[in-house]
């Protein structure tokens, strides 16, 4: 019995992985897409967070199974616990690439009011922050998970940056506020996403020790 669970314990933590890399896909997707004022590319992303959706429901029945069926106890039982919450948090970066992927449609073809220098820059830092999460999470290596809260610092700071310097060029510009303000929208979207990598971070402490902390 106890080998059939760890059986579909590791398949769960395939699946879930397989979820992750969704994610860093979508985020990556939704922010070249804003780069390139790439419309088609845009209207994919609805696509790429419909599966997203599709295996998060996938992992959740899995885990209500598994919980009625096993009857796991303490540390097993937080483990299952924990990856329902942590498919939450993922489903929700998909969503917020997808919020992203609509501001892209909005601005359209309007040029660009300043070359994407920091938002990539962030997208890039919340993918990282969302494979270390995870690996964290597999390994329930501690130290790692505390890593990801100073990434979020990182992110942290730049979207500051970016709101502080979009801020000013409205003050000088009040032509651009609209898609000043849209670009806002996304370093936030993409400072949310770093948020919910840190959340997965915090629930693989819990696993570990019990303890429900807040790493950043």
């Amino acid at each position: 019995m106890r080998r059939n669970f760890n059986t579909q314990l590791n398949e769960l933590n395939i699946k879930l992985l397989k979820m992750g890399a969704m994610v860093q896909e979508i985020i990556e997707a939704s922010v070249e897409a804003l780069a390139k004022q790439d419309l088609t590319l845009a209207k994919k992303i609805y696509e790429m967070d419909d599966e997203i959706d599709k295996i998060e429901l996938e992992i959740e029945l899995e885990c209500m199974n598994l919980i009625a069926l096993q009857q796991p106890m303490a540390k097993d039982l937080r483990v299952i616990a924990t990856i329902l919450k942590m498919i939450t948090d993922l489903e929700r970066m998909g969503d917020h690439a997808v919020n992203i992927a609509r501001v892209t449609l909005e601005i359209g073809n309007e040029p660009l009011i300043k070359p994407l220098i920091d938002i990539p820059k962030m997208a890039k830092l919340a993918q990282n922050m969302v494979n270390k999460s995870l690996n964290a999470f597999m390994k329930l290596d501690v130290k790692l998970a505390e890593e990801v809260a100073h990434d979020d610092e990182e992110v942290d700071q730049l979207h500051e940056y970016i709101y502080t310097e979009l801020m000013d060029m409205m003050i000088k510009n009040q032509k651009i506020v609209k898609q000043a303000t849209n670009l806002i929208f996304i370093s936030r979207y993409l400072e949310r996403i770093a948020d919910h990598a840190t959340n997965i971070g915090e629930r693989t402490i819990y696993i570990v020790t019990g303890e429900n902390v807040e790493i950043n």
